[in-house]
């Protein structure tokens, strides 16, 4: 069953560790079974405070986005996107 890991950002810290963080993930997608979804479009803030930006990940299933997640390759990378932003980044089971 397919799986959607989807980034949220809050706020931004350090546009640099950003910066540096987006210049650097692509490699770790190689290998990955990875379908991008969305990627910073644009939002339509219905209700509430909206988020900066959404990034939505489908894999084909929770197990092969917690391999992605996981893996050495994006928790380095990953370590920048902690230095340069708030995110909450959450995994969600699909339907059959």
């Amino acid at each position: 069953m397919s799986a959607y890991v989807v980034f949220t950002r809050e706020s931004t810290e350090d546009s640099a560790e950003l910066d540096t963080y987006m210049n650097t993930v692509a490699p770790t997608f190689e290998g990955h079974p990875i379908k991008f979804l969305a990627l910073y479009g644009q939002l339509d803030k219905l209700e509430g405070n909206g988020p900066e930006g959404i990034v939505i990940l489908e894999f084909p299933t929770m197990q092969a986005a917690r391999t992605w997640y996981d893996s050495p390759a994006y928790q380095a990378v990953a370590a920048h996107r902690h230095k340069g932003a708030t995110y909450r980044v959450t995994i969600v089971e699909g339907q059959p």
